[in-house]
């Protein structure tokens, strides 16, 4: 009867997690290259101005509106659920007084009850639907390219009434152009409504 040669077979088992970790190396150069597979650095030797806020009853819609009030030239949305009633009119005030509006959506509020999507696409503000990912679960509204809203904190009643969310509202004109960037990779694959 052959027995096995214990010294090659220990070599090979210290072998199989050095394959593992190049085959996971080799994929992930593979699959996630891209825009999305580099990390972006913004210097934090001077912090800018953030607003920090966190629902339940935390007036995070109440900062939003009045940061849309605020806009001078654009606002820029996307958002993975958007039911909020006191977003969707500020977006339309502001579109009624010459700002530039445009909204991204995820594909689920094309058939969500109470999304603002059939409000939003019926005041002629550029809407798109993202489709190209599972879930387009961005949060972000970006006003006058210095301004960047984000966080777990979806546009929606119930992520100010009942949800444990975070927002924050940055004023950084280098965090904001990241933010553009990625927004227009995410319109460019969108279909518009």
């Amino acid at each position: 009867m052959h027995k096995p040669n214990r010294v090659r077979s220990s070599f090979f088992y210290r072998l199989v997690p050095v394959f593992a970790v190049g085959a996971l190396v080799l994929l992930s150069v593979v699959f996630f290259r891209g825009p999305a597979a580099r990390a972006i650095s913004v210097d934090a030797g001077h912090l800018p101005p953030i607003e920090v806020y966190f629902s339940p009853h935390s007036g995070s819609t109440t900062a939003i509106v009045r940061e849309i009030d605020r806009a001078r030239s654009e606002i820029l949305v996307q958002a993975y659920s958007f039911t909020s009633a006191p977003i969707a009119h500020a977006l339309l005030k502001a579109h009624r007084r010459g700002i530039r509006v445009e909204v991204i959506l995820d594909k689920s509020q094309k058939s969500q009850r109470y999304s603002s999507f059939t409000f939003l696409t019926n005041t002629s503000i550029p809407t798109y639907i993202d489709a190209e990912h599972a879930i387009a679960h961005n949060k972000i509204i970006l006003i006058d390219r210095s301004v960047v809203i984000t966080g777990s904190f979806n546009f929606t009643k119930a992520a100010e009434e009942k949800n444990a969310e975070n927002l924050l509202i940055i004023r950084s004109k280098e965090l904001t152009k990241q933010y553009l960037d990625n927004w227009l990779h995410h319109r460019d694959h969108s279909g518009i409504v």
